[in-house]
């Protein structure tokens, strides 16, 4: 066992992190040598005076990077490098990556970590639109679309409209996606160094997405029914940000829903301290909630983005996004510059699955297959604290002791299930520990894999203490 003890009195972010960085870091300039021991996480913890959960944290975070791996009985072992390390001047935009999963994930027999539509036998609806559109539009696939028909835009205002609420089509943008739909709006309307609001743990993509384009990262509070409006309040006072990102209803990971008081309240502070608001309802439009969007409160400054991704089929890349007025223009021009524009194959099956009516089929066939899954994780986890709503395909799992999110994330899948640890949705850097994974239903091809898969985390949680040393 070495005898080197880390520094953590550089960097910044929380303990956790710049110690995981600390230890990268000394493998990176051979310090710890291929086959070298770490400190046993208690006495590490001692040394450096810190609780035992922030080194297990530290200890999960590396084990994930692929640098060290954990035996049982035995401790925590630096891995033999694959690849040269690279340079410290290499990574300078590391950190707007976050935790961000691996672009090559770790194989694992059960995928419950996307929350992409079930397989509903959709591909046979679809196979007849393409052979249609094919046959119909030979020339048009094989040239970029240059204009945007109605048909794609009456789609958009048909899949964005709830509860009465109905955008006008020439407000409307298609886009490669929902996520192609915000950052559009992000680049469009704000400027590099601006602040973006966002909860802690979120859909973090599009926190390190404006990461990356150079926008920065304010956090605001939350609690079970989602943002907290007078936190909202001063962090516009004191930080003035330009534009809130947030899921009104069915939010990701939490699936939490903001009560009609806290939406009037959100639109009015934004609308005092000049704050443009980026209304996600890619999940807010499966739940059952009947309280009004946002943009009903604030259309002026409320871009409502959409998509048939959670709900029809992932793979067509289907987004909208409903823009104040006057405003499409401009977000069309960005979703160009970011995506090197909208191909007509996609854009045009999209519409036509919205416009007759076989899209919101499939939504309704999707809803059905999500309650039955939904009703299958409720009694695995019967006796245990999640947040889940039956039309929404993801549950927010609290851990019972001894767990933390990485080590469970890290022992669930050496047992073959692939689910996401909360840090995959941390906004910003941030010490706050929820305990929490997200746990996803929809990616088992049928109800029984789901079973399967399900049965094997409740065997985890209830033996805690083995998993928990997995990773000393």
């Amino acid at each position: 066992m070495t005898n080197w003890l880390p520094d953590i009195t550089e960097g910044d972010g929380p303990i956790y992190l710049r110690l995981a960085d600390s230890i990268e870091g000394a493998i990176s300039d051979g310090t710890l040598q291929a086959g070298a021991k770490l400190p046993p996480q208690r006495n590490l913890a001692y040394d450096l005076g810190v609780t035992i959960g922030t080194i297990s944290r530290a200890y999960a975070l590396i084990h994930e990077r692929g640098l060290v791996s954990g035996e049982v009985g035995r401790g925590t072992y630096v891995n033999e490098r694959k690849t040269p390390a690279p340079s410290s001047s290499m990574e300078q935009v590391a950190s707007a990556f976050g935790s961000t999963r691996h672009a090559i994930e770790a194989t694992g027999e059960y995928r419950l970590n996307t929350t992409a539509a079930p397989d509903v036998g959709q591909s046979v609806v679809i196979a007849r639109h393409v052979e249609a559109l094919t046959r119909e539009h030979g020339y048009d696939i094989t040239n970029y679309a240059r204009s945007f028909p109605d048909n794609w835009c009456k789609a958009g205002a048909r899949w964005l409209s709830q509860n009465g609420w109905t955008p006008k089509p020439e407000n409307i943008v298609s886009t490669l996606g929902a996520h192609a739909a915000v950052m559009s709006v992000v680049t469009a309307m704000t400027a590099p160094g601006d602040r973006i609001v966002f909860e802690q743990v979120s859909y973090s993509h599009i926190s390190r997405s404006a990461a990356l384009a150079g926008r920065r990262v304010t956090l605001v509070d939350a609690d079970e029914n989602g943002i907290i409006p007078e936190d909202f309040e001063r962090v516009c006072a004191q930080q003035h940000p330009k534009m809130i990102f947030l899921m009104s209803a069915g939010q990701n990971p939490t699936c939490a829903t903001l009560p009609e008081d806290r939406r009037r309240a959100i639109a009015d502070i934004a609308r005092r301290y000049g704050v443009w608001i980026v209304e996600d309802n890619l999940y807010g439009a499966m739940t059952r909630e009947a309280i009004p969007l946002i943009a009903e409160f604030a259309p002026d400054i409320t871009f409502v983005v959409g998509g048939l991704s959670k709900s029809v089929a992932a793979g067509v890349r289907g987004g909208w996004v409903a823009c104040p007025a006057q405003y499409s223009s401009r977000i069309r021009i960005s979703h160009s510059m970011l995506t090197g524009g909208l191909p007509f194959m996609l854009a045009e099956l999209n519409a036509r699955l919205v416009n007759s009516g076989d899209a919101h089929d499939i939504r309704k066939d999707c809803l059905a297959e999500i309650n039955q899954r939904e009703a299958i994780a409720c009694e695995a986890f019967a006796g245990l604290e999640f947040n889940s709503l039956p039309d929404i395909a993801f549950l927010w799992l609290r851990l019972p002791e001894p767990w933390l999110s990485g080590t469970f994330r890290n022992a669930a899948m050496k047992e073959g299930v692939l689910i996401d640890d909360e840090d995959e949705f941390k906004a910003g850097r941030t010490d706050k520990v929820f305990h929490r994974v997200r746990v996803s239903l929809s990616g088992p091809s049928n109800q029984q894999e789901l079973t399967r898969a399900l049965g094997i985390l409740r065997h985890l949680l209830d033996n805690g203490s083995a998993g928990y040393e997995s990773v000393a």
